[in-house]
This record gives structure tokens, C-alpha cells and sequence, in this order.
């Protein structure tokens, strides 16, 4: 059996294929009566018809995608939960979310001809060139604060600063005065280790402490019992452990657990992302929430924003970096 059409539509409304093609897709400067776009409305929703996201581009020059940029990084709890916020709050709009991992050497360019998206928002800071283009195409270009071409990297991520400094705040506040930081193997995340290691830098600095002591620990009891040897060495061993997330924090529990060191009593550990597995852990993890849903819900706020579909006293306001100190037991 034939699917429903515009035609169909028109045909049981009695009015023509246009009309019932400027009800559906918004299309403004147009007079039609209230009656008449009731009566569309009401016969398109009886009939079960809706137009394709292809007619749709067709008309309006642009398709109902907001484009993701990832760069090549590791998917993980907060990428994945940001990702599917995001998507629910736009979905309210009828817009739906398209993710791309920038990996290989396609131009940018390509993907976003070939989608048409209505908004591009972009995880890592977009080439000069791509910014202009897509700006001049009439995208709507985000950084996943708000601004327009993502992070700077030449300088410290605040957030990530105030996640290693939330870390070291906790670990003093538990009496540990030697601390080590947990680096990761991965490195594709080396630049955010970088900003979260200078947060606790700054922290232990401003509390007379020692710099803390970095090791690269990787995703196995092994690889943190190693690093947990050469950190207990020597008169004055590490007692405090800031982790770059919470998958090397439950090794570094796992490799406590090898050595049979006692968390907190002897070594505290603190991990990052609040990651569902940490509130299973033995001990269970204290580590750092990013608040994934308010920085999702302000993204989808200035995507709408910019679409012109929010009230001026909608317009999104930043929610800050949002992390949030979870404590338990580790720390």
C-alpha cells in the first residue's frame, strides 16, 4: 500500500498541495485562514501523514539536524549522557541530533553541505576557514559553552581547572598531604589530563604542599599496583590520590586492594564524571559531577535560541562549570 502524500492530504482538506505544504512546513508571509490551517492540521494527523526530512530541506533550505562535531576522542559516560540530553531537549523541537567523529581527512565542508544542518556544535575549537563558511552558509555555529568556535586551546580550561582543584580540595580536607595524580594512557585526553593536573598543581601550591606526583596508570589492577609501588616508596608516601576520571580511580582501587592498603585509612582516591559503576566500587568512589544535564538543556537552549524559537526571556543563561563534589567513600 502507497504511503500517505501531500496530495492525499490536500485532496480530503480541499485545498490545494501548497497550501497544505506552507501549513506544515511554518511558512511565514503567507495568508491563510485559521480555519484552514486547523482544517490541514487535523486532516494530516487523521491520515497519519507527515512531510520527509528531505522535502522538508528541499523548502527551507536546511535539514531538522543539529550536527555534532566530536573530535577523535573516547566516548564515555559524560560525552554519552551530554549526547543524549541534548538529543531529548531538541527532540521537543522536532529537531534531531547527528553526531560525527572527526576522524581521517574529510573536510568539514563535505559533512555539513551534505547534511544541511540547522545548527553545528562544535566540541573542539573549528579551523578559521570552516568557521566562515559554515557562518556564511547561515549555520548557526556553537562551542559546547556557548561559544562560537569551541575552546581556546592555547590556555587552561577553567572547568577542567576546577575539576583538579575540587579533587586536591577534597583529598587535603581528608587529612592527605602527599598527593599523586592518576595519569591516563589514552592520548587523545591528554590535554584535558593536562588542565585537570594543574588544577591540583594549584591546589597543593596554595596549601604549602608538595607538587603531586604523576604516573601514567592504565585500565588494569596491574598497571596501578606498579604506579602504587613507586608512590609508597621512600619516607613519605602518597596518601592521596587524584584520578583523571573514574575508570583509572576503580584500577587504583583495584591495585590498592593488591597491595592490601586500606581507602581512605592509608590512600584516598578521588575519580571524575560520577560514572554509575563508581557508586558499586569498594569503597565507593568519591569523585566529581559535571552537572551533564544543565550544560545539555543550555546547549539545546541556544541552539532554539538562535532558530528563533524561544522567547527573549528564554534566552539560555551559562549554568557555570557545574561540578559538584560527590562524596563517599573513598575520600
Amino acid at each position: 500500500m502507497a504511503g500517505i502524500t501531500s496530495a492525499d492530504v490536500a485532496r480530503e482538506s480541499g485545498v490545494s498541495r501548497t497550501t497544505v505544504s506552507y501549513v506544515l512546513t511554518g511558512r511565514e508571509g503567507v495568508s491563510i485562514s485559521e480555519e484552514t490551517r486547523r482544517r490541514v492540521l487535523e486532516t494530516s494527523k487523521r491520515l497519519g501523514y507527515a512531510p520527509s526530512a528531505a522535502a522538508r530541506a528541499l523548502k527551507t533550505g536546511r535539514s531538522d539536524l543539529v550536527l555534532c562535531i566530536l573530535p577523535d576522542w573516547p566516548i564515555g559516560p559524560v560525552i554519552e549522557t551530554l549526547l543524549d540530553h541534548l538529543a531529548d531537549e531538541v527532540a521537543e523541537r522536532g529537531l534531531s541530533v547527528l553526531v560525527h567523529h572527526a576522524r581521517g581527512h574529510r573536510p568539514l565542508q563535505d559533512l555539513w553541505r551534505a547534511v544541511t544542518p540547522r545548527a553545528v556544535i562544535g566540541f573542539a575549537p573549528f579551523d578559521d576557514d570552516d568557521l566562515r563558511a559554515m557562518r556564511q552558509a547561515g549555520i548557526q555555529v556553537l562551542g559546547t559553552q556557548g561559544e562560537a568556535v569551541g575552546p581556546v586551546p592555547s590556555r587552561p580550561s577553567e572547568s577542567q581547572l576546577r575539576i583538579g582543584q575540587l579533587q586536591a580540595q577534597q583529598l587535603i580536607a581528608s587529612g592527605k598531604h602527599r598527593i599523586a595524580y592518576a595519569w591516563p594512557t589514552d592520548s587523545r585526553v591528554e590535554h584535558f589530563a593536562a588542565d585537570r593536573l594543574e588544577g591540583v598543581r594549584r591546589e597543593c601550591a596554595d596549601h604549602g604542599l608538595p607538587e603531586p606526583e604523576v604516573l601514567s596508570v592504565d585500565l588494569e589492577a596491574a598497571s596501578a599496583a606498579a604506579a602504587l609501588r613507586t608512590w609508597r616508596e621512600g619516607p613519605d608516601p602518597v596518601t592521596g590520590i587524584a584520578a583523571y576520571n573514574d575508570d583509572v580511580a576503580l584500577a587504583i582501587l583495584a591495585g590498592l586492594r593488591l597491595h592490601g592498603l586500606a581507602c581512605p585509612a592509608q590512600v584516598a582516591v578521588v575519580g571524575v564524571d560520577d560514572a554509575p559503576a563508581a557508586r558499586l566500587a569498594d569503597p565507593p568512589l568519591t569523585t566529581i559531577s559535571q552537572s551533564i544535564e544543565l550544560q545539555a538543556r543550555y546547549l539545546a537552549g541556544l541552539v532554539l535560541a538562535g532558530l528563533g524559537d524561544q522567547a527573549e526571556d528564554e534566552a539560555p543563561t551559562f549554568p557555570g562549570d557545574g561540578m559538584v563534589l560527590v562524596v563517599r567513600g573513598s575520600a
